[in-house]
């Protein structure tokens, strides 16, 4: 996998290429940095296994969460503590690594130490946004608000584009679905795919279970196996997948991720739906 860093986010945002390798790719992390050795435990975790499975691997984690419930809620370690453990992370494994940004101001900021440039979801259709992500050069990943169509993603696409970026992938990661539950529409991912754009399916917050009374995010990580194997059947071209050793004490998030234990099992059973379905 080291070999792979300096091709790896180009490579998978050509679909054609995608298509040609056959296998999925994964973007995979804590939702939030808590700590350094925290991150090099399940990055190093994350990689043997990628590595054994042969999937192509971005550890993901967010530096700063700026959406938050409550303004008591966990936001971060510091910007600049945890942009540089993400760097640490990539240059231990030579893998590559994705976080979110929020402000024009932290694209330039972040795109110092890291590879694929996150948008939120809330903030899919700002325009600045997008157009600073482009202009750093990095990889851009969308991810599809929660109260837009899989058709509308073409035109937050196409403003990366036009700034001079053609790295962009698109992230489904849920519709909203009453006041405190979201579904998955799996006709999105071939219809996003048909901008030329490889798609991931963002399987741990598509079972959030937003704004609940107590203002915490709840969830329903009993039920990622499903989406995730789903999503692979539908023919996403990436995997999304929120993960922590002990999602129970995790600082942002623990109600929908995927305890790292159980990682290994589902992207076996995801290697093989893969193949029976090329």
């Amino acid at each position: 996998m080291k070999n792979m860093e300096n091709n790896w986010t180009k490579s998978m945002v050509n679909r054609q290429s995608s298509i040609v390798n056959g296998q999925f790719f994964l973007l995979a992390g804590p939702c939030v940095i808590e700590g350094e050795e925290m991150a090099l435990r399940i990055a190093e975790k994350v990689v043997g296994i990628t590595e054994k499975l042969q999937i192509p691997y971005a550890f993901k984690g967010s530096y700063r969460k700026a959406n938050r419930s409550r303004i008591d809620s966990f936001t971060g370690i510091g910007d600049e503590k945890a942009l540089k453990i993400l760097r640490k992370v990539k240059e231990t494994f030579g893998i590559p690594v994705v976080t979110d940004i929020h402000t024009e101001p932290e694209a330039a900021m972040a795109a110092e130490y890291v590879d694929i440039l996150q948008i939120p979801a809330f903030l899919c259709r700002q325009t600045t946004l997008l157009v600073a992500a482009a202009q750093t050069g990095k990889t851009v990943n969308i991810k599809k608000g929660q109260f837009l169509s899989p058709q509308a993603m073409q035109f937050a696409a196409q403003k990366v584009v036009d700034a001079g970026n053609p790295n962009v992938m698109l992230t489904e990661r849920g519709t909203t679905f009453g006041y405190q539950d979201l579904v998955v529409d799996f006709r999105g991912i071939p219809q996003m795919q048909a901008f030329g754009f490889p798609v991931v399916l963002d399987c741990t917050h598509s079972l959030q279970q937003p704004n609940q009374t107590s203002g915490v995010t709840g969830g329903m990580p009993e039920l990622i196996s499903t989406i995730a194997k789903a999503g692979i059947a539908a023919g996403a071209d990436g995997i999304f997948i929120e993960t922590h050793e002990d999602p129970s004490v995790a600082k942002s998030d623990g109600a929908n991720m995927l305890k790292l234990d159980l990682l290994e099992d589902l992207l076996t059973r995801l290697v093989r739906i893969r193949e029976a379905i090329l």
